[in-house]
């Protein structure tokens, strides 16, 4: 992790104003993945406010740094996207945004979690496996350009990795 400009406590991490931030979000996004979702598609998901959660990273010069979108169903969190700005990663920021959507979906009844990750990503899976989670299935081509299979990650001790990570 490089030094980052932003040390903990600098930072805010809440849910997503859509007025405010959805802007930022889709642009964030649009910078992080080869198959962006679209602003419409970040819109149904904040029109499903009992599963779909959106939370954002603010930093003091960045209005928006990076977001997290989970689902909670039942007793287990869905990680759909993580994604922080290009200039601002590996400082910390996506770690403090994992911890934040972990912690929520734990207050929220989750009591386990799961992710896709692209297989190349490195960066993100080191990350996860950070917080606990391991690969507990594959997803053959589940990615496109380029094809790509994807990880699936699953954490089953939720609580705990919300709280220590």
């Amino acid at each position: 992790m490089k030094e980052s400009p932003h040390p903990p406590g600098s930072w805010i991490v809440e849910r997503i104003d859509a007025a405010r931030d959805l802007d930022a979000v889709v642009d964030i996004e649009r910078l992080s993945f080869a198959n962006p979702w679209t602003r419409e598609m970040f819109e149904h998901e904040l029109g499903h406010g009992a599963v779909s959660h959106t939370i954002v990273i603010r930093t003091p010069g960045t209005r928006v740094a990076g977001y997290c979108v989970f689902w909670v169903v039942f007793d287990e969190v869905h990680v759909n996207n993580l994604a922080v700005r290009p200039g601002e990663r590996r400082t910390g920021l996506g770690r403090a945004l994992l911890k934040a959507a972990l912690a929520e979906g734990a207050a929220l009844g989750g009591r386990q979690a799961t992710l896709e990750v692209r297989r190349s990503n490195a960066a993100a899976i080191r990350l996860y496996e950070s917080f606990g989670f391991r690969a507990c299935a594959v997803r053959r081509a589940y990615y496109s350009n380029p094809v790509e299979d994807a990880l699936v990650l699953r954490l089953d001790t939720l609580t705990e990795a919300a709280s220590e990570s």
